[in-house]
């Protein structure tokens, strides 16, 4: 029969022996943090990031309100990690090694671009009086709002063929597009409602000779 200050005794030391094991079995492991962030720059909250070994799940987190996460608990070995989020594309960093006892900091590696299934689009050109492209011309997008006043939502430069490209969720809305150049004005207006490819051309009352 064993006695109580010896019970007492082997109760102690089995939970020692239990923690040393647990902290064993945690050093053994590693991890992954990072953020994970539109090819926009802005961070992505509520993200999924799972790590994935050999075609199976191992673990996943959701990225908090600044894109950050973390996972830990993972063996020693190379994990494809695939993380995703509501109106992105989803993303894969393949090959990814965790060693036991560390944590790999993969940073601002996990970016996202947004499903063009799920964004309105608005392609335009802006063109000389001639007809040729204008590069360089300043575009202006602004939401028109209820009352009829607008906001100002962002701006762009027309590229070497005198495109320009905005993308916008998809939701209903009307938009005006100006363009500016060398002091001539051109303005659109486009109303927009499901996720599609919207284009326009703006013209404005100069000649490529002026510019």
């Amino acid at each position: 029969m064993i006695k109580p200050h010896r019970l007492t005794r082997f109760c102690l030391l089995s939970l020692i022996a239990i923690a040393s094991l647990a902290i064993a079995g945690q050093a053994q492991t590693g991890g992954i943090k990072g953020k994970v962030r539109a090819n926009t720059g802005q961070s992505i909250s509520g993200a999924t990031v799972t790590v994935r070994k050999d075609g199976r799940d191992v673990r996943s987190a959701t990225s908090d309100s600044k894109g950050m996460f973390s996972i830990n608990g993972l063996e020693s070995a190379n994990y494809n990690v695939v993380f995703d989020a509501g109106g992105y594309s989803t993303g894969v960093l393949y090959n990814v090694e965790v060693k036991s006892g560390k944590t790999r900091d993969l940073g601002e590696r996990l970016i996202l671009s947004r499903d063009q299934g799920t964004q309105v689009i608005i392609k335009g050109s802006v063109f000389y009086r001639e007809g040729t492209s204008v590069t360089g011309a300043k575009v202006d997008f602004e939401r028109i709002n209820a009352d009829g006043s607008t906001t100002r939502v962002e701006n762009a430069l027309t590229n070497i063929s005198g495109e320009f490209t905005f993308r916008q969720p998809e939701a209903e809305a009307k938009f005006k597009i100006t363009a500016r150049f060398k002091g001539a004005v051109g303005t659109k207006e486009v109303t927009v409602s499901n996720a599609a490819i919207y284009r326009l051309a703006i013209t404005l009352d100069i000649s490529r000779s002026e510019k």
